[in-house]
C-alpha cells in the first residue's frame, strides 16, 4: 500500500499543469478512519484556486477540515488541518467517475480510506 500511496504523490506532484485534472465540484464522502477505525460521512468542497491549485473543506458532523491540495491527470495530494490535527490524503478519480483515496495524520502508522460521489 504505501507503494501506491507514494507512486500516487509523485504523480500528483509531477503532472503537468496544462493536463490537469479538474477536481473541483461538491461530494458526498464516505470513509473510514486509519486502522479500521470508525466510519463516517459528510461532504467535501473543492474548489479551483489556481493551476492544478485546490482549496478543500470537508464537513464531517460537526467537524470542519480545510486543506490545500495540488492535482494533476493521474490525482490530487492535499495537507490537511483541522485544529491541532493536520495530515496528508491522496486520491484519484474512478473509471466510474468517483473520487477514491487514502489518508492518514501526522505522526500516523496507519491510514484511512474515503469516497467522494459528485453530489
Amino acid at each position: 500500500m504505501r507503494g501506491i500511496l507514494l507512486g500516487l504523490l509523485a504523480s500528483a506532484c509531477v503532472a503537468g499543469s496544462a493536463m490537469a485534472a479538474d477536481f473541483a465540484s461538491s461530494y458526498a464522502v464516505a470513509g473510514s478512519s486509519p486502522g479500521g477505525g470508525g466510519a463516517y460521512k459528510g461532504k467535501v468542497s473543492v474548489k479551483r484556486t489556481g493551476d492544478g491549485v485546490y482549496q478543500v473543506v470537508w464537513t464531517i458532523g460537526g467537524d470542519k477540515f480545510v486543506g490545500t491540495g495540488i492535482g494533476g491527470p493521474e490525482g490530487l495530494a492535499v495537507g490537511y488541518k483541522s485544529g491541532s490535527d493536520t495530515g496528508i490524503a491522496i486520491y484519484r478519480v474512478t473509471p466510474g467517475g468517483e473520487v477514491e483515496g487514502v489518508w492518514t495524520y501526522q505522526g500516523g502508522t496507519q491510514i484511512g480510506k474515503e469516497n467522494w460521489t459528485p453530489n
